[in-house]
């Protein structure tokens, strides 16, 4: 991902201006991440899972399922505000784990710990734990798709204290914070890796896995829309869905629900839309969000409104989270790396799909990204 990857919109833990979560949820995420483009060389060919993951050196897989075979328990975590790649890898991966007899706790960092309303529908949720609850010095910590170790939220400190850190991610901004990393940014999502840890280990695909994979893998694709689409994501796709889920059924829970207040707020964000020269943004307020009863995370798919802007090459709408917060997406269809602008305001995510998180004014806030902008 992501966004993808919520993995797009990257919140940080505190100060201003620095990023975390990547990716909003839910239903945004699932369109809300059109990741950075990545070779088909790293997913071609190789293996039942598609030769995915051919970046990663073999000494690192095999660290990996050592330190997870010799563990008695497993504590997994995904980046704060989940979208449908870090939760459902994180979940696949807790049941694959479970069926080896591993101790498993999994959870994601946020202060207002629930999952997103459009992945309520996610099998294996009973999997899931509070963050209070999360060992304070886990001996192995396995993290999915999260870039740093601020996207973590309250659980980068359980990481910082963590004997051992297994990073799985495929954002090309990721740091490298853990002491094992499973880092490809050539595959299409975290799902893709999260599969291959899977097979390596052994642990044949049910139902609930596929499920939990195809979606991380369908929602990092926007439906296997955007470029990071290989052959392999298709192959992998066909194997999920010969494990017996609904593509169906998942589309319609990702795509084609919303509370009728998010179509007040989409008008309100609609009417405030700016076009200058490339770039078109727009922004949500927290008032407008209240006015209906809205949460965060239904707001997150705007992005996508805006950005089928002929005109704009590159898009930003700013969402005003419960605390006041903004939390700014921005997409690009090629001619500006917004990853890297993002970056560079304290966020981060893929080239053409990336966020950051401003203390800051709207004006302000735009006022900087602009800056940033005309300089690439």
């Amino acid at each position: 991902m992501t966004p993808d990857v919520r993995d797009e919109t990257l919140r940080p833990s505190a100060g201003p201006s620095q990023g975390a979560a990547g990716g909003g949820a839910a239903r945004p995420a699932s369109q809300d991440r059109d990741p950075e483009r990545a070779g088909v060389s790293a997913q071609a060919g190789g293996g039942p899972a598609g030769g995915a993951a051919k970046a990663i050196p073999e000494p690192a897989w095999d660290r990996a399922l050592d330190l997870i075979r010799g563990a008695d328990e497993v504590a997994l975590a995904c980046h704060i505000s989940p979208d449908g790649d870090a939760l459902g890898s994180m979940l696949a991966a807790a049941k694959a784990l479970k069926a080896m007899g591993k101790r498993v706790v999994a959870s994601f960092g946020d202060r207002r710990f629930a999952v997103p309303r459009l992945l309520r529908f996610l099998p294996a949720q009973d999997l899931l734990t509070v963050p209070s609850a999360f060992p304070s010095e886990p001996e192995v910590m396995i993290t999915f798709d999260s870039s740093t170790l601020d996207r973590l939220g309250l659980l980068a400190v359980n990481a910082a204290k963590a004997r051992e850190v297994i990073v799985i991610d495929h954002h090309a901004s990721n740091d490298g914070f853990g002491t094992v990393s499973l880092i490809d940014p050539g595959v299409a999502a975290t799902a893709v890796l999260t599969e291959e840890l899977i097979r390596r280990l052994g642990v044949p695909l049910d139902r609930d896995m596929a499920t939990l994979l195809y979606v991380g893998l369908v929602t990092d694709t926007g439906s296997f829309r955007h470029s990071s689409t290989t052959p392999a994501a298709h192959e992998m796709a066909a194997r999920l869905v010969a494990a017996g889920l609904r593509t169906d059924e998942i589309a319609r829970e990702l795509w084609d629900r919303s509370p009728f207040g998010y179509l007040k707020v989409l008008g309100a964000a609609l009417e405030r839309v700016v076009l200058e020269d490339d770039l078109v943004w727009t922004y949500v307020t927290h008032t407008d969000r209240a006015a209906y009863g809205l949460p965060y995370d239904e707001v997150e798919g705007i992005i996508d409104v805006i950005r089928r802007t002929d005109e704009a090459d590159v898009a930003v709408v700013l969402k005003q989270d419960d605390d006041g917060v903004w939390q700014v997406s921005t997409r690009s269809k090629g001619g500006a790396d917004v990853g890297a602008i993002c970056t560079a305001l304290g966020g981060g995510g893929h080239a053409y799909a990336a966020g950051f998180t401003s203390h800051d004014s709207v004006e302000v806030t735009m006022d900087r990204f602009r800056e940033l902008l005309r300089k690439r």
